[in-house]
């Protein structure tokens, strides 16, 4: 087992970092290891029934908020901000995991979760991101996005940026049948991007033993993206997320594939 996490070490030298909890870092920031965010695409719509977690009224610093209840539709105007490392692997306000590397977002009232479209209204810019968290709680601030949403809206430097937030309705399917054959999703959790091919198959392999986990190996141009899965379950997906980050690969996250014309797995 010593000589897997030393071969890991090999592999990953230069990407890996020490992580830390949360509430050590005192001010938020973004990762000091930035992985490419050219292959991360926008959240996709599709029907999901309200999570338990996170969808009754609440109280923050003494504000009082309610939930909005089965919106039609809904747009607002005004500052977008981001949160990045100091609350990566940890609880959203559903219960999922917060992945600075998905596109997701935080909003105060809307129902979990939620599709919206972001417009970056200072350069034209959007985004569609899934909302699965509260915030943010900053005087004039509508909504929080994830680091990846953020740069693909091009405000990483400036930190806010004025924005423009649709909601995406998406209504449930009348035959839930055909629904499950549509909308199955295989994951998958990226842990290296390499540009030679015999060292992604070396990585890939060690992955497999170390994490008793199925990799694979996706090819993108020149480059190599070594990945645990695939995985048919989004709960399964984030646990095995979390046990790469437990092994100090913190810039390990979900990609999502939607899967069409294949049966849903047993």
């Amino acid at each position: 087992m010593k000589k897997l996490f030393v071969i890991s070490a090999i592999i990953l030298s230069g990407c890996a970092t020490q992580g830390d909890d949360r509430y050590s870092i005192e001010q938020d920031k973004a990762p000091e290891a930035v992985p490419t965010l050219e292959h991360v695409e926008d959240a996709q719509p599709r029907y999901e029934p309200y999570s338990r977690a996170g969808n009754k009224d609440y109280t923050v610093r003494g504000q009082s908020y309610q939930v909005i209840k089965n919106p039609d539709t809904y747009a607002e105007a005004g500052m977008a901000s981001w949160y990045g490392k100091k609350f990566h692997g940890h609880q959203t306000s559903n219960g999922e995991i917060y992945d600075m590397f998905s596109m997701s977002a935080a909003h105060k009232t809307l129902p979990l979760p939620s599709y919206v479209e972001v417009e970056n209204t200072a350069n034209g810019k959007k985004a569609i991101v899934r909302v699965n968290d509260r915030g943010p709680f900053h005087e004039g601030r509508i909504i929080d996005l994830s680091y990846a949403a953020a740069s693909k809206l091009d405000m990483l430097k400036t930190g806010t940026a004025p924005v423009k937030v649709t909601l995406l309705k998406v209504d449930k399917p009348k035959d839930e049948n055909e629904w499950q054959g549509a909308r199955l999703n295989r994951y998958f959790v990226q842990l290296v991007a390499m540009s030679s091919h015999d060292k992604a198959k070396q990585a890939a392999d060690t992955f497999n033993k170390q994490f008793e986990l199925p990799t694979d190996i996706h090819q993108s141009g020149a480059v190599y993206r070594v990945r645990l899965g695939p995985f048919y379950d989004y709960d399964q997906t984030q646990k095995a997320a979390l046990l790469a980050r437990e092994q100090q690969i913190n810039e390990a996250f979900v990609v999502v594939e939607p899967i069409i014309d294949e049966p849903t797995p047993k």
